[in-house]
């Protein structure tokens, strides 16, 4: 009977290609994902994500493939970000707040014309249409898969010193400049490969999640990986079934179920769980402590 259950679902045509993007998305969000997270830039993924918009509704509106589009927008949005922080006072975080806000505002106008105009719905655009996937959009995610673990193969130790000691890779002799690039390139086309499973506004999650999860469990950056896109694909997988048997939205359930495991390691990590670890300085106690003597004093 349970391998029924899991069988049932391939012999739709429609579920075997979402599995399959499921499978890609889980597995490069998390490895790229894992690089943000080390850098504490999940801000950076979140304009990123966002900024995309403008060149998806401009793609559509010229009738060429999305995905040039949203690349190219997401391009932009790093160079823009990178611009305004390098030629004026404003901090890094203010640059992406406001470049994220001008990007999405912009593509949320695009798409609400485009729709207007043309009487077709593009909002699987911003919530994921995994369900809808063609085999060229499936080939599409493939290719561009590829490429980002290609790359982050090929350029692991650079990044890996680029990442956890910037001003070290830079007195080293690292092209630092072109490395934070690449990485931003990286994060682009992971987005644009995820956009068809989750939307670019749940893509944040699949980004951040299962490498935050995996960082509960253990520290060496290429287990973080490891472990990070184990619990991708798993949580893509176990997000597609749910789907299908409680016919849910894909991209949420997906991101329910990331959500979900990442609430386990929390509270049952081995080193940082909230259950099975107790701090020497507890924040809670102390924070208690604060209140209780702000509140003596009045």
């Amino acid at each position: 009977m349970s391998l029924d259950l899991l069988l049932e679902p391939l012999h739709y045509g429609f579920m075997q290609r979402s599995l399959l993007i499921a499978i890609l998305v889980g597995l490069i969000c998390a490895v790229v994902g894992s690089y943000l997270m080390v850098q504490r830039l999940a801000l950076l993924g979140d304009a990123i994500s966002h900024s995309v918009l403008p060149g998806l509704a401009i793609a559509f509106i010229l009738n060429i493939n999305i995905f040039v589009g949203a690349f190219v927008a997401g391009i932009l949005s790093t160079m823009a970000i990178a611009w305004i922080r390098t030629r004026t006072s404003i901090k890094e975080d203010a640059a992406m707040g406001i470049v994220f806000s001008a990007f999405f505002a912009l593509g949320i106008t695009l798409i609400t014309q485009v729709q207007k105009d043309n009487k077709i719905d593009l909002n699987h655009f911003l919530f994921g249409n995994i369900l809808g996937v063609s085999s060229q959009e499936v080939l599409d995610t493939a290719l561009i898969s590829a490429l980002v673990l290609l790359v982050v193969a090929l350029l692991y130790k650079e990044l890996q010193f680029y990442t956890f000691d910037p001003k070290g890779a830079q007195a080293a002799g690292l092209p630092v400049n072109l490395l934070n690039f690449g990485l931003m390139v990286l994060i682009a086309l992971t987005i644009v490969a995820s956009m068809k499973a989750v939307g670019v506004i749940l893509v944040l999650s699949l980004l951040i999640t299962p490498g935050a999860t995996a960082y509960l469990l253990v520290k060496r950056l290429h287990w973080v990986m490891i472990l990070g896109a184990a619990i991708g694909i798993v949580s893509s997988i176990c997000g597609m079934y749910l789907s299908y048997y409680r016919n849910l939205p894909s991209g949420p359930a997906i991101v329910l179920v990331a959500s979900s495991f990442f609430i386990l390691a929390l509270l049952f990590s081995p080193t940082q769980g909230i259950f099975t670890h107790s701090p020497a300085q507890p924040s809670g106690n102390s924070i208690w402590r604060e209140i209780k003597s702000l509140l003596g004093r009045t």
